[in-house]
Formats: structure tokens, C-alpha cells, sequence
């Protein structure tokens, strides 16, 4: 990127975007940005005497939520004895959009008010309000908030197929999740590399399915199994702990949505149960992250395993019938995912079985084969009390049905969906919602799975596509983020990934288009939250100062007043082209330099956490050569 010396001073600050919105003195550090915010004057202080109370039985749960809270994380003291209590009641909340609450912060009381998840997530943004560090007496600044949500699908969708998680670690996202207001989970339990769900009638789907060869190195690229090799990778989980994880997500007022992934990426099950292919081969196993497809320029594919169900037989619809019966009874929500993308039809196409069925049934061509197959699983899902939703390219071969779409292709796809009258979640990974992407193009980012999702990318993402009517609008269920786990091995990395990413996609999900500001977010909340998650020894992508990691400026005189991250972290510098670390200059105040003419300096920056994380180096060529 090459810029000009008089566009320095706006390039280079922390922020991308202009301010918009509430400026940043009616900006609490809340995230998701709240509806409305009015500050008062004067503060609260939380001590001794503090009451925590509830006025009806919807409020009582989240009372001693709170309760529970409070005793782990703050310390009242005793300096100051002043009676005051915190009040939790969903009276006079019959007026509040669905989700919505209202915080009233005084120095007498905090009164939350709110119905079942509106109390919730006003109890949320009270949490966020309290200091990262513990003290004797909290005191919190006096304010009225009013809330509520833009969309009412706020989704996470995380893969356990490629690397699994535990109970625990789910559970571990779960909270964090319900703390930045995102209500939706979406599973992603089945893939090629992993069968990840009991199903108690199809036993070696986890006894064989859920288990791979173990290896280590570069997913895409590792050894394919070998002959004789035991597969000891991986894990499942038990219908129990299905439900363990879905009751503890209720709690939280998140939804958990299943995807059952077919008819490709199936080859975890093939595996388990080899007569559900067209191939029938005996000798697939569970991928361990080796190739098996090749990739062409013009995006398509070729499979060299058969990892798809054959479309054609009765019994693959006999399997699926036994397998959506005991996923619709695990998951109250009212969707669920079938996945349905890349599927690969070579295999059908060189069936003779396969062809026989589609000339007996007046099928033209795979697509509309593929549209069949989607066709009959939405009857069997139909007859669990269930709702269909799948990828996009479940619209393939011209199917007629009233599906749900979860769009990642972007807007092309998602205004003509939402002109049919389809209902669609947003999830574009070109729009920065695909948190297996690059946080930026710098080389020092972790292995991930390409493309470009900086935080700001995905906080500028407005679903609410140009040329839309209202009554297009009204289909857009929300938007979603994914975590797709092929470079993903480890909790650290996950968490690495996700945050501080999360946090923009909070915000583009419940705040309002109007009330979005990307100057005041990334200077005003994202330090404070970034700062508890170093606190809680959570990892995460340290920011850079700039927006982009290399630049090249051209000029003589060159002047830097940058902006601290978060607090209590240190930039630090070079001149010389070398990599810089703490023992190196570090950045106290504005600086200028000045470059000799026809010379170059490099600059390199890096940020250094108060635990020690680093960010990736940022390289700024100072260019006088021109």
C-alpha cells in the first residue's frame, strides 16, 4: 500500500472509519453498543450494603446469576456504608421489543428491567460496566440505557469435526458468547474428518466415524491413512452431554443448532457405514487431514474419495430417517442445519445405478439430483417438527421448497434469496464473518485457511444489503460468525482466532446501523475488553496500531502520534529494518522523522500486552527516494 505523506495523520490512527454515531463521550465501553445511552451525573458504588434483589420469578435466576458474579469477581468493602441495592424486575417491560431491557444507574440504585432474555443481557451490560480490576468498591458511572437487539439470530457457528473440543471448552465459549449477547450455537458436528454425535441406532458412526489416524502438520497435507493404522484421534459426544450442553445454553438464552452435514463432506460416515456411497468402498476411513480432492483455478473441484451419499438409494434415506429422529429429540431449536455445500457429483455421474434412477424419474442432471435429495430430507426433517436450513448451494437443480438459507457467499446470493421470500442468516466470509481467515496480511499471522478478516472488516458488515424493500429485509434472520477448524488444533488457537473478532461481530449483529462506530469501538470498548481477556490469561489477537500491516509513504518528513491498544500495553520500535522487541525504543510520545533524499527507512511496531502477548510486527517503508 503506498500513501502520500499528507494523508499520514488520518492513515495512521488506530481507528479506520470516521465517526458517525454517538460521539464518544455518550459511547459506554458496553459491548454490543446499546440503542441508547444517556449519561448522568454522579456514580454508584457497589459495598457491603449493597442489596442484590429480584421482584418476580423471571427475574430471580438472573438475580443470583449476578449474585454468583459479584462474589467471584469484586470485593466490596466496608469503607463507605451508604445503603443501595441493585433491583431486577420485568415490570414494566410489556413496552420493550423482544430482548430489549433498560438499565437505570443511580447513586441510590441500578434498576434492570427487562423480560426472560432482556433481563439477561441487561444483567450483561451491567457485568461489562464493572472495572477489569477487582477493588474495595466498585463504582460505577450513573446512566440510563436503553436496549435492544437489531436482528434476532446472533450466531456463532463452531466446527468440532476437523479438531474436536471438549464439554467443557464448549461450554467455555458458551459464556462468552452469552456475555457479548450472541444467542445462537451453531454446531458443526459431522464432517469428512469426524462423526462427532451418539446416534444410539447407528452405533459405529462414533465407534468408527469419530475417530481418525493421528497426525501432525499442515491440514490438506498430511499422510492418508495406512493400511492397518489404528484410529485413536478424535472423540464424540454422548446424547447426555448433548443435553448437558444444550440445557447449559439455555440458561445463557442461547439456541443450539445442529448440522448434520450431507450429502457430501460425509465421508466420516461412509467410513462407519460404506454402503451409503455410490463406491461402497471398504477402504475409506476418516480423513486425518490429508488430500483428497484437487482444487482448479475456477474454483471447481475434483474428489479422488468418495465422501458423498448416494442419492438414489433407499437406504441412505432409511439412515438419514434414523439419524434426524434422534437429532430433533436432542435440540429444542426449531432449525436444523444440514450443510448440503460442495458437494462433489462425479461419483453419480459414473453410477450406473445412479443413472438408471434419474432417467427413470426424469431427473436431468446431477444439480437436480442433488435438489431430490434436498427435497426428500426436508420431508423427513418436516415429519420431526423441524425446519430445514442449509448453504446455499442447497438452491442448486432448482429446488421448490420454504428453506432457510445461511448465505457465505455474500450479496449477489443473498439479495436473490431474499427476493424468493427465503429466510437467510448472514454469514459471508468475504465480509470478515469467517474467522478461519487471516486477521491480516501479514506473514507473522498463525497458519489459517486464507483470505482477509480483520477485525474492522467484520465490524463494518451491514447485512441490510442496497436495493432491498422492508419486506425484503424481513427475512434476514441475522448474521452468523464461522469457525472452521482445519488450522485449529488447540483452545489457545481457537481463542487467538475468535477475539477480538468476536466483539465486532457482537456489535454488527444486536447494535444499530446508525448507533455503529468504528473509531469509538476500537478506542473506547475494545481496550477495556481486550484488557480482561489478558487478564484472564485468555489468548487473542494483539492489535496493531494501524490498519494495515505494510505501507509504504513517500516524502522527508514523516510524524507518528499513535494511539495504545489497550491499556497497560507498550509499543516499541526500530528504524533499521530489524524486528523489534521490548528492548528496543519504545513509543512514549508523538515522533517525527526525517529521511535523507533518495533514502528508505523501514519502520517496524509492535505492540506488547501487560501479560507479554505480542502483536504481528507492522512494516511502514518511509520512501524519499521518489
Amino acid at each position: 500500500m503506498r500513501l502520500k505523506v499528507k494523508a499520514l495523520f488520518l492513515v495512521f490512527l488506530f481507528c479506520v472509519m470516521g465517526a458517525k454515531a454517538q460521539d464518544a463521550g455518550l459511547r459506554s465501553s458496553i459491548i454490543p453498543a446499546p440503542a441508547k445511552v444517556e449519561k448522568l451525573e454522579g456514580e454508584f458504588v457497589f459495598n457491603d450494603q449493597t442489596g442484590i434483589t429480584a421482584d418476580d420469578m423471571q427475574a430471580e435466576p438472573i438475580a443470583r446469576f449476578f449474585k454468583a458474579y459479584v462474589s467471584d469477581r469484586s470485593k466490596p468493602g466496608s469503607v463507605q456504608s451508604k445503603r443501595n441495592r441493585i433491583r431486577f424486575t420485568s415490570k414494566g417491560a410489556d413496552g420493550l421489543p423482544d430482548e430489549g431491557y433498560k438499565l437505570n444507574i443511580t447513586p441510590e440504585g441500578i434498576m434492570i428491567t427487562g423480560k426472560k432474555a432482556g433481563l439477561f443481557y441487561g444483567m450483561q451490560s451491567l457485568i461489562q460496566l464493572f472495572p477489569v480490576q477487582a477493588s474495595d468498591n466498585v463504582k460505577l458511572p450513573c446512566m440510563n440505557i436503553t436496549d435492544y437487539p437489531r436482528f434476532a439470530y446472533r450466531g456463532l457457528m463452531l466446527d468440532v469435526s476437523r479438531h474436536f473440543f471438549t464439554v467443557a471448552q464448549v461450554k467455555d465459549l458458551l459464556d462468552i458468547m452469552a456475555h457479548y449477547k450472541l444467542n445462537r450455537f451453531h454446531w458443526h458436528l459431522t464432517d469428512d474428518q469426524g462423526w462427532r454425535i451418539e446416534i444410539k441406532s447407528l452405533p459405529k458412526l462414533t465407534q468408527i466415524g469419530a475417530f481418525r489416524v493421528p497426525r501432525n502438520g499442515d491440514f490438506g497435507a498430511m499422510e492418508a491413512p495406512r493400511p492397518g493404522e489404528k484410529a485413536t484421534d478424535g472423540g464424540f459426544y454422548t446424547q447426555e452431554e448433548i443435553k448437558d450442553v444444550v440445557r447449559y445454553a439455555a440458561e445463557r438464552n442461547i439456541q443450539v443448532m445442529p448440522e448434520i452435514d450431507v450429502p457430501g463432506h460425509s465421508m466420516a460416515a461412509i467410513a462407519a457405514y460404506p454402503h451409503l456411497s455410490c463406491t461402497q468402498d471398504t477402504s475409506i476411513k476418516v480423513n486425518p487431514g490429508s488430500s483428497f480432492a484437487k482444487w482448479f483455478p475456477d474454483g471447481k473441484y475434483e474428489m479422488y474419495t468418495d465422501n458423498t451419499l448416494n442419492p438414489a438409494s433407499e437406504a441412505t434415506y432409511v439412515f438419514l430417517d434414523k439419524v434426524f429422529t434422534e437429532v430433533a429429540a436432542l435440540f429444542p431449536y426449531e432449525y436444523i442445519h444440514i450443510g448440503g455445500d460442495e458437494c462433489f457429483k462425479g461419483f453419480w455421474e459414473k453410477d450406473a445405478g445412479v443413472q438408471a434412477f434419474m432417467k427413470k424419474m426424469n431427473i436431468g442432471s446431477t444439480h437436480e439430483l442433488q435438489g431430490y435429495f434436498i427435497t426428500r430430507l426436508n420431508k423427513i426433517i418436516l415429519s420431526k417438527k423441524k425446519k430445514l436450513i442449509g448453504w446455499d448451494e442447497i438452491l442448486e437443480g432448482g429446488l421448490n421448497e420454504q428453506v432457510a438459507i445461511m448465505n457465505r457467499f455474500g450479496e449477489k446470493g443473498a439479495v436473490a434469496q431474499l427476493k424468493k421470500g427465503l429466510n437467510i442468516v448472514l454469514a459471508p466470509g468475504n465480509n470478515g464473518l469467517y474467522f478461519d481467515y487471516a486477521q491480516s496480511r501479514s506473514d507473522m499471522e498463525p497458519i489459517n485457511h486464507g483470505g482477509f478478516s480483520p477485525v474492522w472488516k467484520a465490524y463494518g458488515y451491514n447485512p441490510e444489503y442496497g436495493g432491498l424493500n422492508d419486506d425484503d429485509k424481513k427475512h434476514i434472520m441475522g448474521v452468523s460468525g464461522c469457525v472452521w477448524t482445519e488450522h485449529i488444533p488447540s483452545v489457545s488457537k481457537l481463542q487467538y482466532m475468535v477475539f477480538p473478532r468476536m466483539f465486532a461481530l457482537a456489535e454488527t449483529a444486536w447494535s444499530q446501523e446508525y448507533n455503529k462506530d468504528y473509531k469509538v469501538f476500537a478506542e473506547t470498548a475494545l481496550p477495556k475488553h481486550l484488557g480482561k481477556l489478558d487478564k484472564s490469561g485468555y489468548n487473542y489477537r494483539v492489535p496493531t496500531p494501524f490498519a494495515y500491516t505494510d505501507t509504504t509513504m513517500t516524502g522527508k518528513h514523516f510524524y507518528f502520534d499513535l494511539k495504545v491498544p489497550m491499556a497497560g500495553a507498550k509499543i516499541y520500535y526500530t528504524l533499521n529494518n530489524r524486528l523489534p522487541g521490548d528492548a528496543d525504543h519504545e513509543y512514549r510520545e508523538p515522533v517525527s522523522f526525517d529521511v535523507p533524499e533518495g533514502k528508505k527507512r523501514v519502520l517496524k511496531i509492535i505492540v506488547i500486552s501487560p501479560s507479554g502477548r505480542r502483536s504481528v510486527v507492522t512494516s511502514i517503508t518511509l520512501d524519499n527516494s521518489i
